[in-house]
């Protein structure tokens, strides 16, 4: 049937009413209409929605629930990357936090704070083009994310459309899905009644259903959402935090109603005071305030740290605490040299864990706590994760204690430690100590680093005490025989490790960068560093000011880099490490593979199947595509090969049905050799 002009401003029409509905229902919270009429004209408009399918946009009030499940979500770069904010446990740590950004300003001038609560959910990054939502992307690491757009869009508060009459050609937008409480306690009841696992907390509950691949049943569990962070392609139109919540509001997001300009330190801490004592009023969960500077000029002139915004902080609300008894003190040897006092307690429960350690963070830390063996101590967890002592009960101390001393030389290698100057941390500085090497390697297998399954801190442990591994470049000279002769170890685990630190010579020039263990260097600054040092001879060359002119890289970070390439001891490793086939380039990465495997696998048939011994699914598809072979998911008579893994399936017995040829990881990594 012709769609007439009568037609299309009679859909117009209803989504134009359907919205203004739903903005003021969800949002403002002040219903304009009736449920009864609202849902007669939503019937209305998805009759003739279904009458003329032609007329369905992907702004529609009825295209907010799919109806066909994803198979699986996507990863997505972020346009700009999500960082994470550092977090102050009391007034002293907000102080230091002003000092540190306006030490970093030569003029400061006038300037305010903008507070928020911080609500307690998952991040979101919302793409907006032409006024239309296009992308909703999980925060991932802050770099990458997941694609759950089909998912966003059944959240009520988040505008399918904006509501601007000439919107820019992109915003993106920024903020917090979450859960209102009420609506949590539903869902426990429903899942407690059909005999599920209950959700742990509101946060939990709500990471799990934006990973839902169904989003009926996420348009089922009522997410809401609070925008929070506004980017627009004109950085000139917007001067301020403020102006930006404001602007997000008239777009047609819920913004916290409890934000507050605040002229002061002193300001931002009456707020936060208040609002430790209403949090428990409130609907839904929050576990802070965020303060902002408010002026978009002084948060560009502060930048960024390796981690967070300098001009950004999230003062964390007090963390559940609990007494316990100290056994002993001992401290630990990390990657890095840095030696970590540690308490060893009675065991405790706190925030729904035992927690038996807790870190004392440094010297200056024990001798400020004068804290002993056998102290009853008041612990908490820093930010919900790491448990760390608070205070010390001296009332409750017993009389036969001594004060505790830090060690003067290393534990593991009797090494005398340093202090530098202006550094907290003691440090051994032996590269050759056991626990800088055992942390080194437990890092390069780690799961964000080079991802070596099989490879944990006993199985290196092992390794460094038969004298197999002296260096990280070691690992690549390693022989299956070696393997196999070591304790509780047989040829099988040895082929399986043997496999899992080939396979890892294919991991990308980020993951490797990161790997090396650069101090400050995460997994998310890596990628960026990657990128704009597209080889590691050009990392190695390159100068503090280039390091530093990189987006959201700080001094600490480039001065670290700078410093660590300029050892002869790392020179060497990065040597090793490219005679071992390691990509220490994304041109390596992105071409070498294809150049080397093209004559391979060109035009075979794979199907995987079962549980392969140290390859991942996704990472034997990508060998085998880099090879220039294909995967596919079922099995037919155009399939070449089948690689069979543990637990193999029906597609094992249906290849032998039709004579294909079956192979294991082994025979695969045989073929994959060039």
């Amino acid at each position: 049937m012709t769609v007439t002009p009568e037609i299309r401003q009679q859909v117009k029409q209803l989504r134009e009413q359907l919205q203004k509905a739903g903005y003021a229902y969800y949002v403002l919270d002040n219903p304009i209409m009736e449920d009864a009429v609202y849902d007669r004209l939503y019937r209305q408009l998805q009759d003739i929605e279904t009458e003329y399918p032609e007329l369905i946009t992907a702004d529609s009030p009825t295209q907010r629930v799919g109806d066909k499940p994803a198979s699986q979500f996507t990863s997505i770069k972020h346009n700009i990357p999500l960082y994470s904010l550092e977090n102050a446990f009391n007034q002293q740590e907000l102080d230091k936090w002003q000092e540190r950004w306006q030490k970093k300003l030569e003029e400061i001038g006038d300037f305010d704070y903008v507070c928020e609560l911080k609500i307690d959910g998952s991040a979101l990054a919302l793409t907006y083009e032409q006024g239309i939502l296009t992308r909703g992307v999980t925060r991932g690491d802050g770099v990458t994310g997941e694609d759950i757009t089909q998912n966003i869009r059944t959240i009520r508060t988040i505008p399918l459309k904006l509501n601007l009459d000439n919107p820019p050609p992109i915003v993106e937008v920024r903020g917090e899905a979450f859960l209102p409480l009420d609506v949590f306690d539903r869902i426990n009841q429903e899942r407690e009644e059909s005999g599920e696992a209950l959700f742990a907390n509101p946060r939990n509950a709500v990471a799990g259903t934006l990973r839902q691949l169904d989003s009926r049943i996420v348009a089922q569990r009522r997410l809401n959402f609070f925008a929070y962070t506004l980017h627009l392609p004109d950085a000139s139109q917007l001067t301020s935090q403020w102006s930006a919540l404001e602007l997000l509001q008239q777009m047609g997001f819920l913004v916290n109603p409890n934000r507050k300009l605040c002229e002061s330190l002193e300001a931002v801490t009456a707020y936060y005071r208040h609002w430790d004592q209403e949090r428990h009023n409130l609907p839904y969960m929050t576990d802070g305030v965020v303060i902002k500077l408010n002026s978009y000029s002084l948060q560009k002139q502060l930048g960024f740290t390796q981690k967070f915004p300098r001009w950004a902080i999230a003062f964390k609300y007090p963390a559940e605490e609990a007494p316990t008894i100290v056994k002993d003190i001992i401290v630990n040897v990390g990657r890095t040299g840095a030696v970590t006092p540690m308490a060893v307690m009675e065991p405790v429960e706190l925030a729904g864990t035992t927690v038996q350690r807790a870190t004392l963070h440094n010297s200056d830390r024990v001798c400020e706590l004068d804290i002993r063996i056998g102290d009853t101590v008041i612990i908490r967890k820093a930010g919900e994760i790491i448990p760390e002592v608070l205070r010390v009960i001296k009332e409750l101390r017993p009389s036969n204690t001594h004060p505790y001393t830090m060690p003067n030389n290393c534990p593991e290698c009797s090494s005398l430690l340093v202090r530098s100057q202006g550094e907290a941390a003691i440090r051994c500085v032996n590269t050759s100590c056991p626990a800088i090497l055992r942390g080194s390697l437990v890092h390069w297998a780690s799961r964000d680093a080079l991802d070596i399954r099989g490879l944990g801190e006993k199985i290196v442990i092992l390794l460094i005490d038969n004298g197999l591994i002296k260096s990280l470049a070691d690992l690549y000279t390693l022989q299956v025989e070696q393997i196999a002769a070591l304790e509780r170890m047989g040829e099988k685990s040895a082929n399986n490790l043997i496999n899992a630190i080939a396979a890892s010579k294919s991991q990308s020039y980020d993951r490797v960068l990161y790997g090396l263990g650069i101090r400050y260097v995460g997994n998310v600054n890596a990628k960026l560093i990657a990128e704009n040092f597209p080889d590691i001879n050009l990392l190695a060359q390159a100068s503090i000011e280039s390091l530093e002119s990189i987006y959201g890289i700080g001094e600490e970070i480039a001065q670290s880099i700078f410093e660590w390439f300029k050892i002869p001891k790392n020179q060497e490793t990065i040597s090793y490490l490219r005679k071992a086939g390691l990509q220490l380039s994304y041109e390596s990465s992105h071409n070498e593979n294809k150049q080397q495997g093209a004559n391979k696998l060109t035009g075979k048939i794979f199907v995987l199947t079962g549980t392969l011994p140290s390859l991942k699914r996704n990472e034997a598809k990508q060998l085998i595509e880099q090879a220039g072979g294909k995967v596919t998911n079922s099995v037919s008579k155009k399939t070449d090969f089948l690689v069979a893994g543990n637990d193999a399936g029906s597609k094992l017995e249906k290849a032998r049905n039709l004579s294909i040829l079956e192979i294991d990881e082994n025979e695969l990594l045989a073929m994959l050799q060039p």
